[in-house]
């Protein structure tokens, strides 16, 4: 620190102040600092002091925030976005061209897919290099320059996330299938819908005697689109090493193929293509166009060639290689993917909506498929038809649904027939999900009861602590005169009376006969139909002597023979251990309709003789029929 006042006199008799450079004093042996001058011995020295220490964390922490954003770009998606009077004006006709990023200072990198070998793409790039944001500009630029007429797109996301779900919510006319948090098997369903439009436009081509997409056009006037499928993560269809991975490689290597000369493309993304399972190697060789985003030095070898490791050099976020030759380093093209903002994105998605809607341009609705979420019974037309009353046939056999199918298929359903076996037994800890299983397939009996009589039964054993009690009794104050409620109290009077019926429909088991339904919520509560110790017996004691049989056998008897004369039941227990106690192994024979909720592997084989019940989470079930 210089002193405000003189500090020496020099010999002229000039002042001056003392000035002092860097490094002007040692340190001895007794560890201080001695001035090298001896003039300066007299100044005192004091050293700034560190400052606070919630300021110091201030700086400290806006220092790291602008280190991490200091080597980032930008570039805007508005730059790649087609202007509002070329919006739709694209034709898919001869490829598909979609600008995705800036290479250089004025040159914009497009996709291109459909000419040459350039058919494919392979996208990859660690957590965090803008994968994500890719593939969002990706299609929302793709849906700006084409309409719904010129290309249509198939997306699947296997990663844990919804980033395809803004495009169900703003209903994106292009897309055909949406999967947010796909399962295995629903991804196999796609590639088999995909399959099966790549065999119909097979034999479209080959009727004309075309060879390509444009030339079907102008031979058949028919306005065929092109085919975009978009799977994210995909290397999860191949975490195992089962039937399901074997059909998707099949399917994904015959799509890859032949999908060229029909317009259809794939697109597949990935965090590391590194792993035990994985595509083919030569399925991947049939994908030229590679892009590149920031990854490791194995991955960047995986995603572009063995010689090819100029991924490893990419530092930043949006930094990528496009590469539409195999990988091959003469191909390589650096460049900026554009950032497109969730507002942004939401603007246009909503601009699209809102001129396909100006336009009157009709499209097929999009099959969405979310994984992480229950099914919902109004997503079923044909449940709401009928118990909105506007069916006009009612179903010949009474037919139930108990959610969405993992697959591209119609809910799941199930119809009761005059046949042994036909009950459903749901077993699983989910209560909540059972309770909407059988309520759902309540209401839905309801609506179809013939008659005045109570067609249907509910045996009420919610415990009074669940979340779910008094459930039953708002369903059935919703739908008076529909159907009875009973409690466990009432358990061997509704026992009787429908073993009763059993036996009075049995003396005619030829006549015709309305069906009837006993429900059992919670089986596990009804103590009273547990198996006596009497029931294994062989001694003279197991007689009636003329008295009513036990309710346990009159309710395993009627498991056995009502089915075949029209009583059916329908029940939920929480555990097989608990169902065990109640129903033997001979009579679970009895029971054709099995759904297994989240259980172990072993419990799940011994009840649908699968383990696939192990693998089921929240909201999804196993069934066996």
């Amino acid at each position: 620190l210089l002193p405000d006042e003189p500090l020496c006199q020099l010999a002229d008799g000039a002042v001056r102040r003392p000035v002092v450079q860097p490094y002007e004093g040692t340190i001895t042996s007794d560890d201080r600092l001695r001035w090298k001058y001896p003039l300066f011995e007299k100044l005192s020295l004091e050293l700034d002091q560190l400052p606070p220490r919630e300021i110091l964390n201030d700086i400290l922490r806006a220092a790291g925030e602008e280190s991490r954003t200091a080597s980032r770009v930008e570039v805007p998606f508005s730059v790649v976005a087609p202007p509002a009077d070329k919006i739709w004006s694209g034709s898919t006709a001869s490829e598909l061209v979609v600008p995705i990023g800036r290479a250089g200072a004025n040159e914009l990198q497009s996709l291109r897919l459909g000419r040459g070998t350039a058919q494919h793409a392979l996208i990859s790039g660690k957590t965090g290099s803008g994968k994500s944001t890719l593939l969002h500009a990706l299609v929302t630029n793709l849906a700006l320059h084409y309409s719904p007429r010129e290309v249509e797109f198939y997306l699947v996301d296997f990663k844990k996330g919804v980033e395809f779900k803004t495009y169900a919510t703003h209903e994106l006319p292009h897309a055909r299938v949406i999967a947010i948090e796909s399962e295995r098997e629903f991804g196999v369903s796609v590639l088999e819908r995909l399959d099966v439009e790549l065999k119909r436009r097979g034999e479209q081509f080959r009727a004309l005697g075309v060879q390509d997409l444009a030339a079907y056009r102008r031979e058949s006037g028919e306005h065929l689109s092109r085919l975009l499928l978009i799977v994210d993560e995909f290397q999860e269809l191949f975490v195992a090493d089962d039937k399901l991975a074997q059909d998707a490689a099949l399917l994904l290597d015959r799509l890859v193929r032949q999908g060229r000369a029909f317009g259809i493309h794939v697109l597949l993304g990935s965090q590391t293509l590194a792993g035990a399972y994985s595509l083919a190697r030569s399925t991947i060789g049939q994908m030229a166009v590679r892009i590149a985003l920031e990854c490791s030095e194995a991955d960047a070898h995986l995603i572009l060639s063995d010689e090819n490791s100029a991924a490893r050099l990419l530092s930043r976020p949006g930094e990528a290689i496009y590469n539409d030759q195999n990988g091959l380093v003469e191909g390589n093209h650096l460049f900026q993917v554009v950032w497109l903002a969730d507002r942004d994105r939401q603007d246009y998605l909503t601009q699209i909506r809102e001129r396909q809607l100006a336009e009157q341009i009709t499209v097929e609705p999009a099959i969405v498929f979310e994984g992480n979420v229950p099914a919902n019974p109004l997503n079923n037309p044909e449940l709401l038809e009928l118990v909105t009353g506007e069916v006009e046939r009612l179903p010949v056999e009474p037919t139930i649904w108990l959610g969405s199918a993992v697959r591209i298929e119609p809910p799941t359903q199930l119809a009761f027939r005059r046949q042994g076996g036909n009950h459903l037994l749901i077993v699983g800890q989910d209560e909540p999900l059972a309770l909407g299983m059988l309520s759902a397939a309540v209401g839905a009996l309801a609506a179809q009861v013939r008659g005045e009589a109570l067609a249907i039964t509910v045996l009420d054993g919610t415990r009074s602590e669940s979340p779910d009690h008094g459930a039953w009794q708002k369903f059935a104050d919703a739908l008076p005169g529909k159907f009875e409620i009973a409690t466990p109290r009432d358990t061997a009077r509704v026992i009787a009376e429908f073993a009763e019926e059993v036996a009075r429909r049995s003396a005619f088991p030829n006549q015709e006969y309305d069906p009837r339904f006993l429900v059992i919520h919670d089986l596990a509560q009804f103590r009273e139909l547990r198996i006596v110790e009497e029931e294994f017996a062989f001694s003279a004691r197991s007689s009636t002597n003329g008295k009513p049989p036990a309710i346990d056998k009159q309710f395993r008897e009627i498991l056995r023979e009502g089915s075949s004369l029209g009583v059916h039941l329908l029940f939920w227990c929480d555990s097989l251990n608990s169902m065990n106690r109640i129903i033997d192994r001979s009579t679970l024979r009895e029971v054709d309709y099995r759904v297994a909720l989240q259980m172990s592997p072993v419990d799940s084989t011994s009840l649908i003789d699968s383990p696939a019940a192990a693998r089921s989470v929240a909201s999804r079930f196993s069934a066996k029929s």
